[in-house]
């Protein structure tokens, strides 16, 4: 069966407990949560899920979790990404075994490598399982890193399990290039963007976001993406301006203002594993503050 990616995608975060351990409970609810909210797909851990900070046996554990949580309901892709390669793979197995519908992926971690490089390395990913593989575009995070169009076209030629990307590089050039180079040989890959910004890509060919707010206001991003699909260009701006407000709001100490913000909504999912600080109760009154400025507080879901 074809996967199908587009609209308003999840990533969740991760919750823990007061002493920093995951807390499987609250993570299945918050899964759950998504998926009654209309998120079209989950996938965990994005770096905001603290991917970075958990061992290779919480993300196995919470991976399943997920997968368990969902159901079947939409589709699930695991973020296999790793610092050490061979967990990369490690990762990649143990979602395939455990049921995922896809993996996810970034370029490896922290050396600057050449094209071929990168080639190389998701020609081994793709070929060493048998589910579909979306690539992770970001080159700020990663010192400049990054797909082009020529090394998408010769992924997709390469690997038919190669269905789409996740794009942060916030660049609407570089956005377009890979897709003007993609849908002629792969019409159905699934440009995804970073975060949010769904008007400027979705009238690129993208296929959705992955959600950065949809844990604090996944009614306003579920009518972001339907008035970016139904081209009410007006009304879509009107809603992109208001997410583009609460992006700058919550990348500021991100992903901490993030989770900060879902106490405010009845949705506290615990602190931040260090080194990242957890939202201040200072952080939370001011966050709390615009919430209520831009009308999230009032036309969102409080609670689970």
């Amino acid at each position: 069966m074809t996967l199908v990616l587009r609209g308003v995608m999840q990533s969740p975060v991760t919750p823990l407990k007061d002493d920093f351990s995951p807390d499987y409970e609250t993570f299945e609810r918050l899964v759950d949560f998504h998926v009654r909210t209309g998120a079209t797909a989950i996938s965990w851990p994005h770096h905001k899920a603290e991917s970075h900070n958990l061992t290779i046996a919480e993300r196995k554990a919470l991976a399943e979790v997920a997968i368990k949580a969902v159901a079947g309901r939409v589709p699930v892709s695991i973020h296999v990404s790793a610092l050490a390669v061979e967990d990369t793979f490690d990762l990649a197995r143990h979602a395939q075994q455990s049921g995922a519908d896809a993996i996810i992926a970034i370029t490896p971690y922290f050396w600057k490598y050449p094209p071929e490089v990168i080639y190389e390395h998701f020609v081994r990913l793709g070929t060493t399982i048998d589910l579909p593989l979306i690539a992770y575009n970001s080159p700020s995070y990663l010192d400049g890193i990054e797909f082009t169009g020529e090394l998408t076209a010769r992924l997709i030629e390469r690997l038919p399990n190669f269905i789409g990307m996740k794009d942060a590089s916030f660049d609407s050039e570089k956005f377009f290039e890979i897709l003007r180079a993609a849908l002629p040989l792969r019409p159905d890959f699934a440009m995804i963007a970073g975060v949010e910004y769904l008007l400027p890509s979705v009238a690129l060919g993208g296929a959705g976001s992955y959600s950065s707010a949809g844990a604090i206001c996944p009614n306003l991003c579920v009518a972001l993406y339907e008035a970016c699909a139904a081209g009410d260009w007006p009304h879509a701006r009107e809603l992109q301006y208001k997410l583009s407000q609460l992006w700058q709001l919550f990348r500021d100490q991100y992903p901490s203002s993030l989770k900060g913000g879902m106490v405010i909504m009845g949705r506290s999912v615990g602190p931040t594993r260090p080194p990242l600080p957890t939202a201040s109760a200072e952080r939370i009154a001011f966050i709390e503050k615009r919430l209520v400025e831009l009308g999230i507080v009032e036309t969102e879901p409080h609670g689970w």
